[in-house]
């Protein structure tokens, strides 16, 4: 595989990042855009102006949107949003040769299906073999070539160890193991938690309360990810704790900045400023799930509600300052 070329699915900004980073690690490296306008484009300009403009394309890298360029992939990138996932691994289903790796770069959980993303590749191309892409990244760090650390994780641990040396390069850091479920967890879960604490610092309530809404938070992500049957290491490393903590600190997070913007009382409907914030979709699935398995998430919780319209942000933060007072190891 150390010698094989890689072919990305999505040309967003976190495609384009990753692109680069697997070309700096010495690969050859076909980029596949939905829009052919915007492939063209690229190609052309060998910049992703659309999505991260002025960062330049490495010259190992090829950007078309001819899905035929999969057919030949030893190892591919699925990087699109969760809830486009099924439709793209969908057509992907003919093309891919039996026991071909498809790394899922999205974290989130389908909301129509409460699958998580390795649910939803193994339903549609069940010869494939599915790992997971997670960790606290920014693509204009990536992008950047500045220092990223990521977790792989695939249930084949010899799957995962050789993708993982096929993308690392000397700024992008791989970590791999075979907590698939656990990674998944991580990356979906972040997202949620941290539209809360943006929430939190919209309202002006401080880094005090933001810093309880993480270790909050991160406990009740533990409870879920017990309950799912992950390792807790796995969540104590990069995709757990490590994204937490990067995007619940930082207004760079699409989905910080949509509940920051919620907290100052911009409307739902303007408050991603047009941007794609997966916790959004995410909540109400995260919170059936953990219904279903009998686990308590009361900030997931409240953020589901805020986001159905069904509750106020006031009044979702006042009913978690209410809640009853217990010893903190009944909560963990």
């Amino acid at each position: 595989m150390m010698t094989d070329p890689v072919v990305i699915v999505g040309a967003g900004a976190w495609g384009t990042a990753l692109a680069n980073a697997a070309a700096q690690a010495g690969r050859f490296v076909t980029l596949v855009a939905r829009d052919p306008e915007h492939a063209g484009t690229m190609q052309a300009a060998r910049e992703n102006m659309r999505f991260l403009p002025g960062a330049p394309l490495h010259a190992a890298i090829t950007v078309t949107a001819d899905l035929g360029a999969t057919t030949a992939a030893r190892a591919l990138l699925l990087v699109v949003p969760a809830q486009a996932l099924r439709e793209a691994a969908r057509a992907l289903a003919h093309r891919l040769a039996p026991g071909t790796p498809v790394v899922i770069c999205a974290k989130g959980i389908e909301r129509t299906s409460s699958r998580f993303m390795s649910d939803v590749v193994g339903e549609e191309l069940p010869a494939a073999v599915p790992a997971v892409l997670s960790g606290p990244s920014f693509a204009e760090d990536v992008v950047r070539g500045l220092p990223t650390a990521v977790v792989l994780a695939c249930a084949q641990e010899e799957t995962a160890r050789s993708l993982a040396a096929t993308l690392t390069s000397p700024t992008f850091r791989i970590y791999h193991g075979t907590d698939v479920r656990g990674v998944e967890i991580g990356g979906a879960a972040k997202n949620v938690l941290a539209i809360a604490c943006g929430i939190v610092m919209g309202c002006g309530l401080g880094e005090s309360a933001r810093a309880a809404m993480v270790a909050r938070g991160f406990a009740e992500l533990m409870r879920f990810a017990r309950a799912l049957g992950a390792r807790p290491e796995t969540l104590m490393g990069l995709s757990g704790l490590g994204d937490l903590v990067l995007t619940c600190g930082s207004a760079k997070s699409r989905n910080f900045a949509f509940g920051e913007a919620l907290g100052r009382g911009v409307p739902l409907s303007e408050a991603s400023g047009g941007k794609l914030a997966e916790g959004a979709f995410t909540a109400a699935a995260l919170v059936a799930m953990a219904g279903r398995h009998g686990v308590e998430m009361p900030i997931s919780e409240a953020v589901a509600a805020i986001v159905a319209g069904e509750v106020s942000v006031e009044a979702a933060i006042g009913a978690l300052l209410n809640r009853p007072i217990r010893a903190e190891h009944e909560i963990i």
